[in-house]
């Protein structure tokens, strides 16, 4: 256990010593789903009946206690910090509110780009220490695997203190500069665009070379005779591809250097890298081979474009079949790469927090810790991290993961273990904790908790509501 002299906070931070009293330093946090607080206004005669109409006009003191600064019991030799009622649409409810000390947790980020990271399975470093790996490659972003107990604790003391660190800071929002062995340099924090090698992402793309041909075909009709869709994954040819056939394009004679997959799609047209399409290409004209001579003729118009429009080039081909660069777009064309551009989402980063609610912590919950598995299992308990919904994965125990924007600002913390602190909170009907083998003498009503807190914050998501009657399957 840690020792904090009189006067003093802890190293984590988190407690401090007040005259004998060892008291959480930051403030309890609750939701308020009331108007002022962003929630919203409930609609007159809604759908459901004029029965679901309560007679407010907002749904006001609708608070949820969250397990933001409500403290732990580690290793929960006793109930949880905070377990409280309340009575909504006419159940009663109880939410089981405490903070998890999770040595074993991580975090998956998703990176929206269409660059080159790095290799999968390569290291991921801060500070010249590994914590986490590159995983795949997605639609359009690229997934980082970081934290984990092998780097938190199966390594050396400094690579569990950077990792630990590092994974404060990204479920905390703040930014974190990492490098990838064989590949780039990122700042990554999470809902800001990511910085790659110095350049600030803005796009992920708006599809494959394939499926940008089929969104956008028939606005090139007329205005070109050949388009290609430069992409790492598949290059998309128009006068090949399906939606040119219907279209009537004629062949043009190009030859794309490539492992053709079906007609105008091709696949490994260039290395990965941070160039056209997520490629290593500087120069599109590298993946062509020379125009089959008995079906292309001089003056045919061709347009390259990457599937972000951030490139692009306009060419025609001179007396000797060779695509010459033009030094101006055709307004149509021009419009088109526009609209491509415009297509595209915004590059963002996301960091999803994932952890798994122990033994100890469940016995903070219940006397039979497995039984709150499968009341969770059974969808008659509802798990959420910060007010947040949390998506509980298939299988064994209770692994649960959460958007870290979805959760309230600074809702996590670490110990020197080291290991990183974050809320988690059960919620289930009164009925159903009892059958558990909750710790119903430890339950309060949610007035003497939320008299406690120091901080009322308005709905962070849109997600359903804690307590709502959509979270819990009480026919099944």
């Amino acid at each position: 256990m840690c020792y904090i002299a009189d006067g003093r906070s802890g190293a984590c931070d988190r407690y401090a010593n007040v005259a004998g009293d060892l008291i959480r330093v930051d403030p309890l946090t609750i939701i308020e789903a009331s108007e002022a607080e962003g929630g919203k206004v409930v609609p007159f005669l809604p759908a459901g009946g004029a029965g679901d109409w309560d007679g407010e006009i907002v749904q006001s003191r609708h608070d949820f206690v969250t397990a933001v600064g409500a403290g732990t019991t580690y290793p929960d030799y006793k109930p949880a910090p905070f377990i409280v009622s309340r009575r909504e649409n006419g159940v009663d409810m109880v939410t089981v509110v405490t903070e998890g000390i999770f040595s074993y947790c991580g975090v998956k980020v998703k990176i929206d780009t269409d660059r080159f990271l790095g290799p999968e399975s390569a290291p991921v470093r801060v500070d010249g220490e590994p914590i986490g790996h590159v995983m795949t490659s997605e639609y359009g972003s690229q997934m980082l695997s970081l934290g984990g107990v092998h780097h938190l604790t199966g390594g050396s003391k400094k690579e569990g203190r950077v990792t630990c660190d590092s994974l404060l800071r990204l479920c905390n929002r703040e930014s974190v500069e990492m490098t990838i062995d064989g590949g780039s340099t990122l700042v990554v924090a999470a809902g800001k665009a990511p910085i790659i090698n110095g350049e600030q992402e803005y796009r992920m793309r708006v599809g494959c070379g394939s499926a940008t041909i089929g969104m956008f075909a028939r606005q090139w009709l007329g205005h070109v005779d050949e388009v290609v869709v430069v992409d790492d994954h598949i290059t998309g040819v128009l006068s090949e591809h399906q939606a040119g056939k219907l279209l009537d394009i004629p062949p043009t004679g190009i030859r794309i250097k490539g492992r053709r997959s079906t007609p105008g799609r091709y696949f490994q047209v260039a290395e990965p890298g941070t160039g056209w399409g997520g490629t290593n290409i500087t120069d599109p004209l590298s993946i062509l081979g020379d125009f089959d001579a008995k079906t292309a003729y001089p003056g045919l118009r061709m347009l390259m474009v990457s599937t972000t429009g951030e490139q692009y080039g306009y060419y025609i081909l001179d007396g000797n079949l060779q695509p010459v660069l033009q030094t101006v777009l055709p307004p149509a064309l021009q419009q088109s790469v526009e609209v491509i551009e415009e297509n595209c989402e915004p590059a963002l980063a996301s960091v999803l927090f994932i952890g798994g609610a122990g033994g100890s912590l469940r016995a903070g919950v219940t006397n039979n810790p497995v039984r709150l598995t499968r009341s969770v299992k059974d969808a008659l308990t509802h798990v959420s991290c910060g007010g947040a919904q949390a998506y509980v994965w298939p299988g064994g125990g209770i692994t649960v993961m959460a958007d870290v924007m979805d959760m309230p600002t600074n809702s996590f913390g670490y110990v020197p273990t080291p290991a990183l602190v974050a809320p988690i909170e059960f919620t289930m009907r009164l009925s159903d904790y009892e059958a558990l083998g909750g710790h119903m003498e430890a339950v309060v009503p949610i007035e003497q908790a939320v008299a406690l807190a120091e901080r009322k914050i308005g709905p962070v998501s849109s997600g359903a509501w804690p307590t709502d009657v959509r979270n819990f399957r009480w026919d099944g």
